[in-house]
């Protein structure tokens, strides 16, 4: 129909066919609707005139979203969508095109640059989901990957950048298991407050826990502002350091110092920890051990190295008990020797 637009500028409500392709009936003659009329079409039929969010990439602002505003608010007389939410599309690592693409100039947040780095099949990239199934990630570690990065950002992607993030989790999955040494009570059971309002506690004096509510403060209001979720993930580093710190500085690993008073402002620092990720759907259920194989052999291997370690420092051969310890380093996997004896975790 490009012939009887009266400006260049024009966008096509209805297309005439080409020989071969799909088409109906129409007073202007066979044809198909235009790529912006259907998503109008769509959102009116499913939606009604005007619906709460329409999201997209940041590619779709123009012209396909601009379309959709002008022909579905000159058809329904009223505003489309009340918020619009647009995301800053997937490229390649700190190098674009390293994922498939062929541009190798620094990757930069304007949309030409993201477009240029973004990921896609029609770039010959791997697909995502068979490129994370290939290195075993679990859904935990994607989410937090992407909830790393503001949305409105690109997402900076690579094997070595999620393998980072993975290392970011493992300091949560240790706390969890210090919290369960300390109080007897697993992270995974808490009742976490389902409002903000719920979520409230008056610190008193407590120096601990006036941190805490000062990290919860900052928490909301980074969701608040646009929905900076990489501003709230800073905050849960933060609140996990300090209950770390705090568990260290009254050496509660040992049974003699878990005072009521100082278990009380632990468990209300860990419920606080626990109400902010579920925001983001975060540690609602244990990670697994170990990735791939049988847990169950690998958890009594590791009782096996750990007890073997054991022994040979109750012998004083400390190069036996070094070596076992190094050599489960260089394959990833890290000792904790605690009070209550040693713990271990994937790095």
């Amino acid at each position: 129909m490009a012939d009887r637009k009266r400006s260049s500028a024009d966008f096509a409500l209805w297309k005439s066919a080409k020989p071969g392709e799909p088409s109906w009936e129409s007073p202007w003659g066979p044809g198909r609707p235009g790529w912006h009329i259907e998503c109008s079409a769509m959102g009116k039929s499913l939606l009604g005139d005007t619906f709460d969010i329409h999201g997209g990439g940041l590619d779709l602002v123009f012209p396909h979203h601009e379309n959709e505003i002008a022909q579905s608010e000159s058809a329904h007389g009223r505003s489309m969508a009340k918020y619009w939410m647009h995301n800053g599309l997937m490229q390649a690592s700190n190098e674009v095109g390293k994922v498939g693409g062929r541009q190798t100039r620094a990757a930069e947040g304007d949309l030409a640059s993201q477009e240029s780095a973004k990921i896609s099949k029609s770039t010959g990239a791997q697909p995502f989901q068979e490129l994370l199934a290939e290195h075993s990630f679990s859904g935990e570690t994607i989410r937090f990957f992407l909830l790393s990065t503001h949305y409105r950002r690109p997402i900076d992607f690579s094997v070595e950048r999620i393998r980072e993030v993975q290392t970011g989790l493992e300091t949560f999955y240790r706390f969890f298991k210090r919290y369960e040494r300390v109080t007897g009570e697993s992270f995974y059971g808490i009742q976490c407050p389902a409002t903000r309002e719920a979520g409230d506690f008056d610190p008193s004096d407590d120096a601990v826990l006036k941190t805490v509510a000062e990290q919860r403060n900052r928490f909301l209001e980074a969701m608040d502002d646009d929905f900076n979720t990489g501003g709230g993930v800073a905050v849960l580093f933060d609140l996990v350091r300090r209950l770390n710190k705090f568990v260290d500085e009254e050496k509660l690993e040992e049974p003699k110092n878990r005072a009521a008073e100082k278990l009380a402002t632990l468990k209300q620092g860990v419920t606080t920890l626990a109400e902010l990720a579920a925001t983001f759907g975060l540690f609602r259920k244990p990670p697994e051990e170990a990735a791939g194989g049988d847990n169950e052999l690998t958890g009594k291997l590791m009782d096996l190295l750990i007890q073997l370690r054991a022994d040979a420092r109750k012998n004083k051969d400390f190069a036996t008990a070094d070596r076992i310890r190094d050599s489960l380093t260089e394959i990833g996997v890290q000792l904790e020797d605690r009070p209550g004896g040693t713990e271990w975790s994937v790095q």
